[in-house]
């Protein structure tokens, strides 16, 4: 009974340090361009996916115990899609980090970041030019 009863308190723990977390992709392109993506973790694919100007998407996810959780991005520019980037679109800073939820943008002079987060590492609140698009 003792076994039990501390299988249930790690247990309880182990589930209060699991929180939802999520990442946004949007298209903010001009001329109608379409916004090319594909995600990935060690567990999840998302996409290929288009996104149509204005459009978005949105992918919400638990964390680990253990702050390993990261998602990786691909982005192409439409109409060709020759431009494009590569990046780590959402990671964990620490175990009582809990990810909050990392809002990008595909805009034409490159990819934007806006980290909306409840709790845990300072980061920036402000959409902000993050990464240039490759040629």
């Amino acid at each position: 009974m003792q076994n039990l009863s501390i299988l249930l308190v790690c247990s309880f723990c182990i589930l209060g340090h699991v929180s939802s977390a999520g990442i946004r992709i949007g298209n903010e392109l001009k001329n109608k361009k379409l916004l090319w993506m594909r995600c990935y973790s060690k567990d999840d694919v998302i996409g290929p996916l288009i996104i149509p100007i204005g459009g978005h998407r949105f992918n919400y996810f638990g964390t680990n115990i253990f702050a390993t959780t990261r998602f990786m991005c691909t982005l192409r520019q439409g109409p060709n899609y020759r431009h494009h980037q590569n990046f780590t679109a959402f990671k964990l800073y620490s175990a009582s980090d809990d990810g909050g939820v990392w809002d990008w943008r595909g805009r034409e002079d490159g990819i934007y970041l806006k980290i909306k987060a409840e709790r845990g590492v300072n980061r920036p609140v402000f959409m902000h030019k993050k990464y240039d698009w490759i040629y």
